[in-house]
């Protein structure tokens, strides 16, 4: 079996003897702090992933209660996901009509 040297098949030299030169030890880190998370960013994809809800403004919705026919469930349903942003989004044209007239 042959000896693998420091430089791959292309000869690059392999991952471990490109660390940076001031590469420490992992266990030499020091401990997390609950400060330290909370100015910590989650990426993802290059982009900056947000926690928490955004916030609302002007747009909040209101919570409720509504007792729909079960032919308009199963209609909007089978429209897919967002079906109740559909339904919203209906009401909102009906609600700017009745307040035209």
């Amino acid at each position: 079996m042959r000896k693998k040297s420091g430089k791959s098949a292309s000869g690059s030299a392999s991952k471990a003897s490109r660390r940076a030169p001031n590469w420490r030890d992992p266990d030499d880190a020091p401990e997390i702090t609950d400060a330290m998370l909370d100015r910590a960013e989650i990426v993802k994809g290059g982009k900056v992933v947000r926690r928490g809800r955004p916030p609302l403004g002007d747009k909040a919705k209101t919570s409720v209660t509504l007792r729909l026919d079960t032919e308009v469930v199963t209609a909007y349903r089978a429209t897919g996901d967002g079906w109740q942003s559909r339904i919203n989004a209906d009401l909102t044209k009906t609600a700017k009509r009745l307040k035209a007239s």
